[in-house]
């Protein structure tokens, strides 16, 4: 997404001027820019990354490790949540570094916006968003933010960690996420790989995330986005508005289904999932084929209908892999007890 705050004001004005002018207070060096988690959540556990910035500038895209977590044109990093329930349960957008308000929007409403639908953001694809201006020409820019949340006006001072406002679904986006801009200088920089040559997806490069977060911050080429137990049939829209983290499967319900939703997987991939009862046999299991080409997102199940008067009580156990040429790249189980 391109985002675009094509909003100014005087005060706007001003501050820019002192921006560029080196008038913020702030370390010398461009280089000396270290960032903090723009989002109060946890890489890989309550959030995950869907997209990074697009380093590519023919038609193709290309993240920063050569990998396929972009798409053409992308200018950010987008901190996904896993659901719209997570969305509603309010998670804070936060100052990734030390600097000054320069412009904010809010007042646009919180819609997913599909299809064709694209042409009714068209100006307002960052939806509500705020864009803080720090030392030596850098800012930030933070998009698709909740509609009435924004906590900040232009001209106030912020420190990294401070809230800005919360995650919604405003502007050119179809679920619930951050997207997180970079400056230096008016031009977009990546912050996993700042410096390096313009097209490439390797060689010399600075990290400009502080040393605190580097960790959680670690590439991954494939993520488990939602997992989680259904007594019925599972459908993307129910696991993106929390329906099916409510479904907890009960001794007389009428099947028992697994599912889980993935990001980044890729052609080649094989995907398998497998639910098991609480004396360690196999209940179902579903073994896909080879994908045919790269997915930005996957949705596997597999379930049984009961056969008996109740299921047996304990605890039953599913097990998702993804394999490439017989070696296995991600592995991640879940269960739940039934009483």
């Amino acid at each position: 997404m391109r985002s675009r705050l094509p909003f100014t004001d005087p005060v706007v004005l001003v501050l820019l001027s002192m921006v560029h002018s080196g008038a913020m207070v702030g370390s010398a060096l461009a280089n000396d820019l270290r960032l903090r988690m723009p989002v109060d959540c946890e890489v890989g556990r309550t959030c995950i990354i869907q997209n990074y910035v697009d380093v590519d500038p023919s038609a193709a895209a290309t993240d920063y490790t050569c990998g396929t977590l972009t798409y053409d044109g992308h200018n950010g990093t987008d901190f996904r949540l896993p659901s719209l329930a997570a969305q509603r349960a309010k998670v804070n957008v936060l100052a990734a570094a030390d600097g000054r308000v320069l412009r904010i929007r809010d007042g646009v409403d919180d819609v997913a916006v599909t299809g064709g639908a694209h042409g009714k953001v068209d100006g307002r694809e960052c939806g509500n968003g705020v864009i803080v201006g720090h030392a030596e020409n850098w800012e930030t820019q933070y998009c698709h933010m909740a509609k009435g949340t924004i906590r900040v006006k232009p001209g106030d001072s912020v420190v990294a960690g401070d809230p800005l406002g919360q995650i919604g679904l405003s502007g050119l986006t179809e679920y619930p996420h951050l997207h997180f801009t970079l400056r230096h200088d008016g031009k977009i920089a990546d912050p996993f790989a700042y410096g390096r040559a313009g097209g490439a997806c390797s060689g010399d490069a600075e990290n400009l995330w502080d040393e605190s977060v580097r960790k959680q911050l670690a590439y991954r080429p494939r993520t488990v986005l939602n997992t989680g137990f259904a007594t019925d049939t599972v459908t993307r829209e129910a696991i993106e508005n929390g329906e099916m983290a409510q479904q907890q499967p009960a001794a007389n319900s009428p099947a028992i289904v697994a599912f889980v939703r993935a990001i980044g997987l890729k052609q080649g991939d094989v995907q398998s999932l497998t639910l098991r009862d609480p004396a360690g046999h196999t209940l179902a299991e579903h073994h896909g084929a080879a994908l045919d080409k790269n997915k930005a997102q996957v949705i596997l199940f597999t379930g049984k209908k009961r056969t008996r008067p109740n299921w047996e009580s304990g605890t039953y156990t599913a097990t998702y892999v993804v394999s490439h040429d017989e070696q296995t790249l991600l592995e991640q189980q879940f269960q739940f007890e039934l009483r």
